[in-house]
């Protein structure tokens, strides 16, 4: 551990512990039971043989202590009267000192769905909002001596982050000028990866992914913002759809006066583009009405 002045916390870092495999004690276990009943049988004073009796069952005991066990992606950290001695993280069957304490710690891939919360994003807007997080503990003595309970501490840091990349963003944007929650799922993803970790860091904790999970309107403005998002819809078709009429009536016209197929005056010029934006730009389809006529009439 490095002490960073009066008052600082103490930071911890991993560093691999001094351990045996408990496979090569567990002959020695056998030897001591042998050795005792070797004992036992090779004296035939009572009181000799209650003595070696009492010693073989006590070394028995005291190297029995010593064991544990460490199943795959889990770790021991090593412990000699509350000092960290280092962390254990070969699997199987070890061995170290009994007066030495080992606590376990799972470096699994942990998956957590936070609650949904609500926020108001950068527009004032509230929104509910939650996510999904893939993390695991890379440093076990920062995940167990710095703070006070890791899990906890990482299911916090969830909620606060999220709060905070949900409020630095619009929901939608249909002018698409800036990135947005609702579409930029993998930006916003990405930078909440990347708050999150900063907040986790001293915990020990990685984080291999995030995802939004859910995404929408507060229930008191859905329907007035969903109504927002129809009319901005329609607003936006409605101008592509024009942009494109008066292309295509342009086209039209610059054809049929370089081919010569019919000439047009400034009024018959006129009717036709009206003509054509109300065919192109109708909503339904047109009917269409023969003059029988003259255009003047």
């Amino acid at each position: 551990m490095v002490d960073q002045g009066v008052g600082a916390l103490n930071r911890s870092l991993e560093r691999p512990a001094q351990t045996m495999s408990g496979y090569v004690h567990l002959l020695v276990l056998l030897v001591l039971a042998t050795a005792t009943v070797l004992g036992i049988a090779a004296v035939e004073a009572k009181g000799a043989r209650v003595l070696i009796v009492a010693i073989g069952a006590t070394l028995f005991l005291f190297w029995a202590c010593g064991f544990y066990l460490l199943q795959p992606n889990q770790a021991a950290a090593i412990l000699l009267f509350g000092d960290y001695k280092g962390t254990d993280r070969t699997t199987g069957l070890r061995w170290t000192w009994p007066w030495m304490t080992k606590k376990k710690v799972s470096v699994r891939i942990h998956n957590v769905t936070s609650e949904r919360i609500k926020v108001n994003d950068q527009r004032g807007n509230p929104i509910e909002i939650a996510s999904n997080v893939v993390w695991r503990v890379a440093d076990t003595a920062q995940a167990l001596f710095d703070v006070d309970d890791y899990k906890v501490f990482v299911n916090v840091q969830i909620e606060s982050a999220v709060r905070a990349i949900g409020s630095r963003y619009p929901y939608d944007d249909f002018e698409s000028e800036q990135v947005t929650l609702r579409g930029d799922a993998d930006t916003i993803s990405n930078e909440l990866q990347v708050e999150l970790q900063d907040r986790v860091a001293m915990a020990g904790v990685r984080i291999d992914e995030c995802r939004l999970t859910h995404l929408a309107y507060a229930q008191e403005i859905a329907q007035a913002m969903l109504r927002r998002q129809q009319a901005e819809a329609v607003i936006a078709a409605r101008m592509k759809l024009v942009e494109g009429a008066v292309g295509m009536v342009e086209l039209a016209l610059e054809q049929l006066s370089a081919k010569n197929v019919v000439e047009l005056d400034d009024e018959r010029r006129a009717a036709m583009v009206s003509n054509l934006m109300v065919v192109l730009c109708a909503e339904r389809d047109t009917q269409p009405v023969v003059n029988a006529g003259s255009l003047y009439q």
